[in-house]
């Protein structure tokens, strides 16, 4: 008893000299003014101890984990440096800070996963023993991470009564109040404007079939009320990246070649996004939205493997019309196993299990653009 209430003191203390200014942690600030705020809440069996308090405030204050993780770093008189996409976003300026988190600056695998199939056309349109265009694939970096931001912008306006109601996406800027949906706007109508000023550095082709996309963006976050199919469209829109991508660098697209691609690029995004959205699928229930998660249940897996010979098939057409060589097949191959192993190894009923084999498509990603440009040097 003695024990806790000395440790509940320290805390207590260090908390009051950050609060006055004598640490350099902006954010801690903040976790001190939550501190006392939330010290007095009571149970069932009295006050709360201030060290349980001060570890749900700690976890609950999603922004200020790198920082104090950099505090933890600090030993033997040597600070260790961890450089991450959140703690950049919380080295930002405090009033920048909520925008970058509503375009998941912070999370940077969304932007993975919609770049990533860009890179695999630009990659296949390259000439025969040639790189894939590096101007482009820079090009293409940008206009993803500006669009994956505006699409998030777009679904967290639509969502904002849902996000409320669900913990993980309670503290999301527009759910939590602090960024309004006025200011959402006009922060949207920005991340369009720079994603029309890479556009128009395309084709003239490219520019309207870029600009054709634009309907899928904005009624994507409208799906989950309506169908269990959301997954669907967002592989629509999140793939079409794999038709853009060939008529920037060729001025118009080969069907032959850019629809299987992106019919594989489909059928992957539903894989991954049907996994992340179990984590999900007991907060969509109660706030009533609907998933590829909800309708597949304990049927997942089959659909996913259905899902992976499809997309397994689109890029073996894909890759023979392009004509290419051996390290692509080759490479087809590994990527064929990771499916298998990550269908087989999931547990739909472990959030972290779930989150842990969707991260994983990102690598699955990259080397499958790794095929790509190793076969086009073999050509």
């Amino acid at each position: 008893m003695f024990q806790a209430k000395l440790t509940s003191q320290l805390t207590l203390t260090a908390l009051k000299r950050i609060q006055h200014g004598s640490c350099c942690y902006p954010c801690l600030t903040k976790l001190s003014n939550s501190f006392h705020q939330k010290e007095g809440m009571r149970t069932n069996d009295g006050l709360r101890s201030r060290p349980i308090v001060l570890t749900r405030v700690l976890y609950s204050q999603r922004v200020i984990r790198p920082s104090v993780r950099l505090l933890q770093t600090q030993h033997n008189g040597r600070r260790s440096f961890s450089v991450s996409a959140a703690s950049i976003v919380n080295s930002a300026p405090a009033h920048v800070q909520p925008y970058l988190r509503l375009m998941r600056l912070d999370k940077p695998i969304g932007t993975w996963l919609l770049y990533l199939p860009c890179t695999w056309s630009i990659a296949l349109a390259a000439e025969p023993g040639q790189l894939p265009h590096l101007g482009m694939l820079t090009l293409f970096g940008v206009g993803s991470l500006v669009m994956r931001g505006a699409g998030c912008t777009i679904n967290d306006m639509w969502d904002k009564d849902f996000d409320k109601k669900v913990s993980r996406t309670a503290t999301r800027p527009v759910a939590s109040g602090e960024i309004s949906q006025m200011q959402a706007l006009v922060f949207l109508g920005g991340q369009l404007s720079l994603g029309l000023g890479v556009l128009l550095c395309l084709n003239y082709y490219s520019i309207a079939l870029g600009a054709s996309s634009l309907l899928l963006v904005i009624t994507y976050p409208l799906m989950k009320r309506i169908t269990y199919w959301p997954q669907l469209m967002l592989g629509l829109v999140f793939n079409w990246g794999t038709l853009l991508g060939w008529s920037a660098v060729k001025g118009s697209c080969d069907w032959s070649i850019c629809l299987p691609l992106y019919l594989s690029g489909v059928m992957w995004t539903l894989m991954y996004d049907t996994i992340y959205a179990h984590q999900d699928k007991e907060d969509d229930i109660k706030v009533g939205v609907k998933s590829t998660a909800l309708k597949f249940q304990e049927q997942t897996k089959p659909w996913l493997s259905g899902f992976s010979v499809a997309m397994m098939s689109g890029l073996v057409v894909a890759g023979i019309n392009a004509n290419q060589t051996l390290p692509y097949y080759a490479v087809l191959t590994t990527v064929g196993i990771h499916l298998t192993h990550q269908i087989y190894t999931l547990d739909i009923n472990k959030p972290e299990d779930c989150w842990k084999k969707f991260v994983s498509n990102r690598n699955l990603g990259l080397l499958l653009f790794l095929g790509i440009v190793t076969g086009s040097l073999w050509k």
